[in-house]
């Protein structure tokens, strides 16, 4: 009676050095990805073939010393983290780094992820916004690897699938804002586009920290009608102060003038400062105005008043 082979217990994966937590995947049956695993591997054949290789492997390293140590150790900086797969299979411990670490030539493989800040200039998108006007408007958007393993594992590539979506949602974000939301909210506006992008891609690994907007582009016809608009504005503005100026001075001449007609001396003062004023200047002729009242003393009171020819009787 041939003996049976026992499949190999599952195994739970370590925690992510990023502080996530890396799940097995459950079906509609309730099982982990780890017994689908077992299933695939029921009869032996996958974990002896697995096995087999990989003391082969340790064989050629151990035969090839000290040349194999330039392979097998890899060095990866403090931003970066190695991803390494074994017969196709995540390894164990999750991503490798800072530091050295150890792969089994011909039968592992890593992938090195930067963990450092980038930034993405999102190209100038033309955008109907809901007062149907186009404007173009760009922006920026700042994100970073968040859990290397993730980003490998489950995206084919997080930094190209990031870029598209941030412009898509660059576009729908403006889509539905009004031409004046959009050139006094652009924080709102900023904030909601960051943590859309960073719901949206935290199931590739990716941290979206922070989204800025640029510039605001608008066609060259609204910007003339928006400035003949503002020039309108302006002048209307200036009308309006002229005509509040005029009408503070001629109530401020009424109360001189009646201050003066009270006091005859208050308006011989005057005519005399008048004089001064204008003798202070450069001028070669100067006009004395005589006052009426001279003539008075010269005028009869019981003289008769003077008629025009043309007056009828």
């Amino acid at each position: 009676m041939a003996p049976t082979m026992q499949a190999p217990p599952p195994i739970k994966a370590p925690p992510e050095q990023g502080g996530s937590t890396r799940r097995p995947e459950t079906g509609a049956s309730g099982s982990s990805m780890y017994t689908h695993v077992a299933e695939d591997d029921g009869n032996g054949e996958g974990s002896t073939c697995g096995r087999v290789l990989i003391l082969l492997s340790w064989l050629l390293v151990i035969v090839t010393m000290p040349f194999s140590l330039l392979v097998c150790f890899k060095v990866v900086q403090e931003y970066e983290r190695a991803v390494i797969f074994r017969l196709g299979r995540l390894m164990q411990g999750g991503a490798k780094g800072p530091g050295i670490f150890f792969i089994l030539p011909c039968i592992d493989a890593y992938a090195r992820v930067d963990l450092r800040t980038r930034t993405y200039d999102v190209p100038p998108q033309e955008v109907l916004t809901k007062d149907s006007v186009t404007v173009s408007v760009d922006a920026v958007v700042y994100y970073r690897v968040s859990n290397a393993t993730v980003s490998i594992a489950n995206v084919e590539n997080a930094h190209h699938s990031t870029r598209l979506l941030a412009q898509t949602t660059l576009r729908n974000t403006m889509g539905t804002r009004h031409l004046h939301e959009i050139l006094s909210e652009r924080m709102t506006i900023s904030g909601t586009m960051q943590s859309s992008l960073d719901e949206a891609t935290d199931a590739w690994g990716i941290k979206v920290e922070r989204v800025e907007i640029k510039d605001v582009r608008l066609p060259i016809q609204l910007q003339r009608a928006m400035a003949a608009e503002a020039e309108a504005a302006r002048e209307a503005r200036a009308k309006v102060i002229a005509a509040e100026g005029e009408q503070k001075a001629s109530r401020a001449l009424r109360e001189a003038s009646e201050v003066i007609g009270d006091s005859p001396a208050a308006l011989t003062l005057r005519y005399l400062q008048t004089l001064n004023t204008i003798s202070a200047e450069k001028n070669s002729t100067i006009v004395f105005p005589i006052p009426i009242d001279l003539f008075k003393s010269m005028i009869p009171n019981n003289q008769a008043p003077i008629k025009h020819p043309d007056m009828s009787l």
